[in-house]
């Protein structure tokens, strides 16, 4: 199970580009929730888990699994753009905790600029931790990494339980399904090095900045991520300016990039991966443009299924849905030759 996430600055604000891969032929159909206000002690329930609502939450759209609460990626109306990535390390994950696409959801719920996002996330996590399958066949788990962009930078949160660490980002970056923080982050969880100490996954003299790639990645299991990952880096050093058309071609790229060993015999191909090719598939995909000027509308590109066989459609934050991209039958497997 694999996802590609992009951001890059440019002169009017910063760019957001997401492809979401899920098991082949799972219906990903989007969903508009309004700001609104919550009285005291209230509650929101979770994938698994029951939490605290907040007094305010704000306009947020996002594209979700049918069966799923939370989003693999989405935009809030204040200029928030965050998506997720399965990171498999060297921790277990809980049955029960907070799911990444559960996160996703509540800091666009939450938060009104990049930093704040965040910050909501971590809280959680130390809270709450991450837990739970994220398929709804099968006991599949992960950690995940996010890209939090809004309309002045980004930043890159990678995770492992409770654990993180978080990076600013310069002027572009990638992230998929492997770490790419190592020493360089400028901010991580209380303990961590003590953590991965004591596991001996950390044995590097006291005093050196922890290696968070080093010390808790298991890279065999990148889920085949290497070549999407560098297609993404890729991109993002030859092009002068990233925009929203160029989001697109990229998201839909099926350029000859080599492909790479994957365990079941298949090679991986670009970001752009279809049923057949692979367990998963990329199942919907969202470009938002987040320009400089807070009064500007926040409209989000989405793509519905993979992203070079359909459009992507235009869709303001807090305008209503036509009822068909909201809609999807719950079934994650393609019905029957002559099935009808």
């Amino acid at each position: 199970m694999g996802c590609d996430v992009i951001a890059a600055r440019n002169e009017r604000g910063t760019i957001f580009a997401k492809n979401s891969d899920r098991p082949a032929f799972e219906c990903q159909p989007l969903y508009l929730a309004p700001h609104r206000s919550y009285d005291p002690g209230s509650t929101v329930r979770c994938q698994y888990l029951e939490i605290d609502q907040a007094p305010h939450t704000l306009a947020v759209l996002g594209s979700r699994p049918w069966w799923l609460w939370g989003f693999e990626h989405g935009v809030n109306e204040a200029g928030v753009a965050i998506g997720n990535t399965a990171l498999f390390t060297r921790d277990d994950v809980d049955a029960t905790g907070l799911l990444g696409m559960d996160l996703v959801r509540l800091a666009l719920e939450r938060a009104r600029d990049a930093a704040t996002a965040k910050d909501v996330m971590t809280a959680l996590l130390d809270e709450h931790g991450q837990g739970g399958s994220a398929a709804v066949d099968q006991d599949r788990r992960y950690h995940n990494s996010f890209m939090i962009v809004d309309r002045a930078g980004a930043w890159v949160l990678e995770t492992s339980r409770r654990h993180w660490v978080a990076k600013r980002m310069a002027r572009a970056a990638a992230i998929s399904n492997l770490a790419t923080i190592g020493d360089d982050w400028d901010e991580c969880s209380d303990g961590i090095e003590a953590y991965a100490r004591d596991r001996g996954w950390w044995t590097a003299p006291v005093g050196t900045k922890l290696d968070f790639r080093a010390a808790f990645e298991d890279p065999a299991r990148r889920a085949g991520a290497e070549g999407r990952f560098a297609q993404s880096c890729r991109y993002l050093d030859r092009t002068v300016a990233v925009d929203v058309s160029g989001a697109m071609r990229h998201l839909r790229d099926h350029i000859a990039t080599g492909r790479i060993p994957h365990p079941n015999g298949v090679g991986r191909p670009s970001v752009c991966i279809h049923p057949g090719q692979n367990p998963t598939a990329t199942a919907a995909s969202m470009v938002v443009e987040l320009t400089a000027r807070s009064g500007d509308p926040v409209i989000a590109w989405c793509a519905m299924t993979t992203p070079c066989t359909t459009a992507f459609l235009p869709i303001p934050v807090g305008v209503p849905l036509p009822a068909p991209l909201t809609t999807g039958k719950g079934t994650t497997r393609p019905r029957p030759r002559g099935g009808g």
